[in-house]
Formats: structure tokens, C-alpha cells, sequence
């Protein structure tokens, strides 16, 4: 349903006189599959909707997240960045992570590709891994690299939680993409290091006996 201007003059007059950049606070009122709406301070009541601001999941975190709980939650302050007034809906699109720095930016800045860094395993995916190797920056290591035995999955070769070196192979700041090579996991230095199970084992020796 589209608003009209000329049923919700109030409305209209306080979207109209924001302006790109400008700090707007609140509190989250809902929290929708599609996005957060805030019921902003000195903003009127919407018509419709829980709150006159909304922040879509692309303007929630620099981060990644699986539920929007996790970065905000009903009843919680905000302040965000205005970004732009939905005539449509009649809303104030707004922007949550525009008040932190880019982390990703910032890593950009300060690592080259070719850099080797030690990070954590955060999630499995069909075609690889992501790694997090700053505070807000993850990476993802592809299934082709971590080279896992024919028949066996990735959970076979790396875990959630896992520590992991690689090495920065591309940072794309336009499609926010960070591409990392593997160079060993600490599972595989158990491995060779003796720790794992079946380490210590010489070539023709047979497995010592179990119980």
C-alpha cells in the first residue's frame, strides 16, 4: 500500500526535512524477516508499520550473522545513519553499521596480499570455509583448496573453531570479498606433531592394540 503525501502531512514534513548523513536515535520496535524497524525519537508514529525508521540486513552489520538477533534485539537504543526516504513506504531508511568504521576498509589498508595470518574456522559451507582473520573481517577458503580425500567432506579436514593459517590471495572491497589460501590447520600439526590417534606410526607398522 502506498502512502499519500497529503493523508500523513506530519509524516511527510519530518521524512522530508532529513538529510543524508544525519544521526537519527531510537529504539527498535520490531524485528521482521525482512528487516528492523525503529520507532524514532522525534519522528511521529507511522500508519503502518511498528516504527517510521527501518534498516534493511545489508545496513544492520559490517559482520555476519545468521539472525538479526544477534546484532539488536526489540526494546534496544540505537543510533543510526539516515540514508534515505522511502517515499513508497513512507520510512526513513537507515543505516545501523554506517556508525562503526568499515572494518573491512581498514583491513585493506593494512594487509597486502601474499600475507600470512592466523585466524578461526566460523562456518562450513558446501564449497569451503570461512575464516576470521580481524575483529569484523572473515575470509573464505575454497573447497578445492583444502584438497579433502575422495569421498570425504570438509567436516573431515577442518571444524568450526579450528585454528588456521593462511594466506591473503585477494581482498575485494566492491563485492566485500576476501579470498584466503590455506597453508595448515592445527589440526594437521597434531597430526604430524604426533598428537592425533594414529600419529607415531612407522611405515609397515601395525596400529598399537586397543582394548
Amino acid at each position: 500500500m502506498t502512502l499519500v503525501p497529503d493523508e500523513h502531512p506530519e509524516l511527510w514534513d519530518f521524512l522530508s526535512a532529513r538529510r543524508l548523513g544525519e544521526v537519527l536515535s531510537g529504539t527498535v520496535a520490531a524485528i521482521e524477516r525482512f528487516g528492523v524497524f525503529v520507532a524514532l525519537d522525534d519522528g511521529p508514529g507511522h500508519p503502518l508499520f511498528p516504527g517510521v525508521g527501518f534498516v534493511s540486513a545489508a545496513e544492520l552489520s559490517w559482520e555476519r550473522f545468521e539472525s538479526f538477533e544477534e546484532v539488536v534485539r526489540v526494546g534496544q537504543r540505537v543510533s543510526c545513519e539516515f540514508l534515505q526516504f522511502d517515499t513508497y513506504n513512507g520510512e526513513a531508511r537507515l543505516s545501523l553499521k554506517a556508525m562503526r568504521p568499515d572494518p573491512l576498509r581498514a583491513f585493506a589498508a593494512h594487509v597486502a596480499c601474499g600475507r600470512e595470518l592466523r585466524g578461526e574456522v566460523t562456518k562450513l559451507i558446501p564449497f569451503g570455509v570461512f575464516v576470521r582473520v580481524a575483529d569484523g573481517v572473515e575470509g573464505l577458503v575454497h573447497i578445492d583448496d583444502l584438497a579433502p580425500a575422495p569421498g570425504a567432506g570438509l567436516q573431515d579436514v577442518v571444524a568450526v573453531g579450528d585454528r588456521m593459517t593462511v594466506v591473503v590471495t585477494d581482498v575485494d572491497l566492491v563485492r566485500r570479498r576476501v579470498r584466503l589460501s590455506p597453508v595448515r590447520t592445527d589440526r594437521q600439526v597434531r597430526g604430524v606433531s604426533g598428537e592425533s590417534g594414529s600419529a607415531g606410526r612407522g611405515p609397515g607398522q601395525d596400529p598399537p592394540d586397543t582394548p
